[in-house]
């Protein structure tokens, strides 16, 4: 009888720190669940946030002819966001399994949720690196943004001036094209009066002796 109440009391024990073991790795998962949720809840945050710049980079980049750049970093965020999709549905099969009594041993789940824990802690850093890159990203389409700005400003100073050169121009030319008619009028007068003067002359000159035998 003693021996069997002592086994008994070993097998209570032993039942006891199974149920604190398993509640253990209950608890984990609880934590690995909203720990993952609030993940997804920042991500599609992120994304939203990215969304809402990339509407707005792409008609600017469309100008640029930039796009083609744009198509694989937003294939790359949706990869990533399918693949927390993944993660979560895997930490909810580990949950079920850890709940069945007869699934795999606890230092096995153990494992797979340290691993499942690493993965989701390398998809956050991924997405911070990335939201870091967006808004690099985003510094340097403004500064380009404000260069062209500028650059059309002074190309537009610079036409300006042309115009304004080119209607000096014009004056003059038209001033010039007065000037040389009115000098043409003149030495057309003056050639006239000459040809007028040398006939005058001509009618007054007396005649030679030879001129009067013809």
């Amino acid at each position: 009888m003693h021996q069997q109440d002592a086994a008994m009391e070993n097998s209570k024990l032993h039942c006891g720190l199974l149920e604190a073991q398993i509640e253990s790795l209950y608890s984990e998962s609880v934590k690995l669940k909203f720990d993952t949720e609030t993940a997804q809840e920042q991500f599609e945050e992120q994304m939203i946030k990215y969304n809402a710049y990339y509407a707005k980079i792409k008609a600017y980049k469309d100008s640029l002819g930039e796009t083609e750049s744009k198509c694989s970093f937003m294939t790359e965020l949706y990869e990533k966001r399918e693949l927390i999709k993944n993660l979560k549905t895997m930490k909810e099969d580990l949950r079920e399994d850890l709940q069945n009594p007869q699934g795999r041993c606890a230092t096995q789940i153990q494992e797979d949720i340290s691993k499942l824990t690493n993965k989701i802690m390398t998809v956050k850093d991924s997405i911070i690196e990335k939201t870091y890159f967006i808004e690099e990203e985003k510094k340097t389409h403004e500064r380009l943004r404000k260069e062209i700005e500028v650059q059309h400003k002074r190309n537009d100073a610079i036409l300006k001036r042309l115009h304004c050169q080119v209607n000096k121009i014009q004056l003059n030319r038209r001033k010039w094209q007065w000037n040389i008619q009115q000098l043409e009028k003149t030495a057309a007068e003056l050639k006239k009066r000459l040809g007028v003067k040398e006939a005058q002359e001509i009618q007054n000159r007396p005649i030679a002796s030879w001129e009067r035998i013809l």
